[in-house]
């Protein structure tokens, strides 16, 4: 795949520093926005024995039980090395096995035990714990998921982590 260069835009100095200023970072926006809204789900996950990375892994499988280590670390992003720590926690604590494919023992499969699965049920009540801080109403949520695949939103904003753009030379630009 082709490198794609960073479009260096030439600018004044004031548009510099506003372009430079950290509440004008879309980045800072996304990372604060998403620091608040972890801290909003701790208590609420810690009340289940749970942190926030590790209930996303659950959300996975209470989706889609059974999947390989590799199909979970594609849905939330997260690569081996990060995903297999997390999950052997949630065998130690009771909530999945990881069973490694016959055919290919490379290849592990993650099953939700039958604590994981009764887990689901405390977990319902997150979503609206979470809508009702945010002052989010079911209907809205409703409907900025019919609009809007909130998965796809990184992409339609260009944010996608890209491995092959060519990072400019900071010296000329």
């Amino acid at each position: 795949m082709p490198s794609k260069a960073v479009k260096v835009v030439s600018s004044t100095v004031a548009e510099s520093d506003a372009m430079l200023k950290l509440d004008n970072q879309l980045c800072f926006a996304l990372y604060s926005t998403s620091l608040a809204m972890t801290k909003l789900y701790k208590p609420l996950l810690e009340a289940l024995g749970l942190t926030y990375p590790q209930y996303l892994a659950m959300l996975v499988l209470w989706e889609e039980d059974g999947l390989a280590v590799s199909e979970i670390g594609d849905r939330l992003f997260l690569d081996s090395g990060t995903l297999t720590p997390l999950l052997k926690r949630l065998e130690v604590g009771g909530l999945i096995t990881r069973l490694r494919a016959v055919e290919d023992e490379r290849r592990v499969h993650i099953s939700l035990t039958a604590a994981g699965r009764k887990l689901k049920a405390q977990a319902e009540a997150i979503p609206g714990c979470i809508m009702s801080a945010t002052e989010c109403s079911l209907p809205e949520g409703i409907a900025i998921d019919s609009e809007v695949d909130l998965g796809k939103i990184p992409d339609a904003y260009g944010i996608a982590v890209r491995l092959d753009v060519t990072v400019p030379d900071m010296d000329r630009a």
